[in-house]
């Protein structure tokens, strides 16, 4: 057998798909090669600063493109913001998933999934957090993200347990702690308590309960 085919092994069965997007491939084809350019800047500015409190002529106004343009990609604003999240969100989420393919071991395959996976809370802010909560759609958004980590997770610590890497334990359970820990620690009313950024919090979170799995 190759090397290949145990790191193959380790993506998650055909019952856990990613949450459907909202830009569909096809329809990100068709915009211009300026649009996918907008869509790239809009997410560094998203994330770093929020755009929940600019209008589209502001957001246009941001990027250089006129409004057409910018309609051209969504018809609102509210909407738009959704996109450039659920489009990062999925770029995230790919690069975690062909993290799996590093290793065998589906212990390690989940370390290195979950340390992949919270890179959606870094650099986020706090004021970005709380503008974009108040969007429309952006906590169905958020829920369908995180029930995906969560299944994938599931997934792969069913198969730690199969191959006896751990002990026999509630991996739903286990599994729902593991998948929404980046969240968590990217509130609001929860950043200003933690020590360290959400991202690296989550990861030292995820390494005590591994670390504890592979003792017990």
């Amino acid at each position: 057998m190759s090397s290949a085919a145990p790191a193959r092994a380790r993506r998650p069965g055909p019952g856990v798909r990613p949450p459907k997007r909202l830009l569909p491939l096809e329809a990100e084809r068709r915009l211009t090669e300026r649009q996918r350019q907008i869509l790239d800047v809009l997410e560094e500015r998203l994330v770093g600063e929020g755009l929940a409190e600019l209008t589209m002529a502001q957001i246009a106004a941001e990027v250089n493109c006129s409004l057409r343009t910018l309609y051209g990609i969504s018809p609102r604003k509210d909407e738009l913001v959704l996109t450039v999240v659920d489009r990062r969100l999925h770029r995230i989420g790919r690069t975690a998933i062909e993290s799996l393919e590093q290793t065998p071991s589906p212990l390690e395959a989940l370390r290195l999934y979950l340390r992949a996976v919270n890179e959606a809370v870094q650099p986020t802010t706090a004021e970005f957090v709380r503008d974009f909560a108040d969007v429309p759609g952006a906590t169905r958004l958020f829920d369908a993200h995180e029930r995906y980590v969560i299944a994938v997770t599931r997934s792969l610590l069913d198969r730690a347990v199969d191959e006896r890497q751990i002990g026999s334990v509630d991996t739903a359970a286990l599994a729902h702690v593991l998948g929404s820990l980046g969240r968590e620690f990217s509130r609001p009313d929860v950043q200003p308590v933690i020590t360290d950024s959400p991202k690296r919090t989550a990861d030292a979170v995820a390494e005590i309960l591994l670390r504890g799995l592979e003792s017990a």
